[in-house]
């Protein structure tokens, strides 16, 4: 995506309520309750002394209740708000969850609705006042692009040679993320209305490249060998997935931190044999994963 929010993770964890523990909550309590009543000080230095107990389950309580009303507090956040709360936040935009697939109950097994997800429904609120303007602006584009479908996973925004033209580059979710004609159409659709008139806007499919990965692992002696292999498939697949986007080089160092896990002593990576390179316009798509173990370090 050519244009780029705020990265919400990156922003430091909001404070609502201060969060002290228990200690702190139940000597401030105590000390509290010495001062009201002097004459319960000796009482409360009595592990076994009810009052001790009862002041215990408050301060619990009360530890509880700050982490609940945190959470709550919290989740009223872009950062943090998930379903319903998310909603009523996008609403105040003016942006609805878009619908993937609508609900079928007349097959068998009855089909369910299929919503957007929250992550991508939070990245379009934080690009919907872009979508204020009427200047053309690669958020503007970015946002009524995304817009469009659900089923669109990535677009770019990109200036060709000729002035006014705008290329929309559209990745799909589905199977290697070229859009299909329907989907570019609805693009189109979506934008046009949207675009200064001195505007020539191109919506185009993104180019695709395939690789593979191939790597062969080193353990250390001990850790189950298949169980390591899993685990750093898992990571690989993880790896690959995160970075099926426009723009995003598949870099050796980052298939290296992927693949290294815990008892893998070495890796030796065959393919790709380089960083890849990806154009703004292009996506990777991984088309196999083979990882194999080579020994042990001994």
């Amino acid at each position: 995506m050519s244009f780029t929010a705020i990265n919400l993770d990156r922003l430091p964890a909001p404070q609502i309520i201060e969060q002290p523990d228990f200690e702190t909550i139940f000597a401030a309590r105590k000390a509290r309750l010495i001062e009201l009543a002097p004459h319960l000080a000796p009482s409360l230095e009595l592990e076994s002394e009810p009052l001790v107990k009862l002041l215990q389950e408050d301060s619990y309580r009360e530890l509880i209740l700050r982490a609940a009303v945190q959470d709550a507090g919290a989740g009223n956040l872009l950062a943090y708000a998930s379903g319903a709360v998310l909603d009523h936040l996008a609403a105040f935009y003016g942006v609805e969850r878009l619908v993937i697939q609508e609900a079928d109950a007349s097959v068998s097994p009855p089909i369910d609705k299929v919503l957007e997800d929250d992550a991508r429904l939070r990245a379009r609120v934080q690009l919907a006042p872009e979508g204020f303007t009427t200047a053309g602006s690669i958020g503007s584009y970015t946002f009524w692009a995304l817009s469009a479908s659900a089923e669109i996973k990535d677009v770019a925004i990109l200036e060709t040679v000729t002035a006014g033209q705008v290329r929309i580059v559209v990745l799909s979710t589905q199977g290697n993320g070229v859009p299909d004609a329907a989907l570019l159409a609805l693009v189109d659709e979506t934008t046009d209305p949207r675009r200064p008139l001195t505007d020539e806007v191109l919506v185009e499919a993104a180019n695709i490249q395939a690789y593979n990965i191939e790597a062969e692992l080193i353990l250390y002696d001990g850790p189950d060998a298949e169980l390591v292999r899993q685990a750093s498939v898992a990571a690989v697949q993880a790896f690959v997935d995160e970075h099926h986007r426009l723009g995003h080089d598949i870099t050796i160092a980052g298939l290296h931190a992927a693949l290294y896990r815990d008892g893998v002593q070495d890796i030796n990576i065959i393919s790709p044999a380089a960083t890849l390179e990806i154009g703004s316009d292009t996506a990777a798509h991984c088309t196999e994963i083979t990882v194999t173990v080579g020994g042990r370090d001994v």
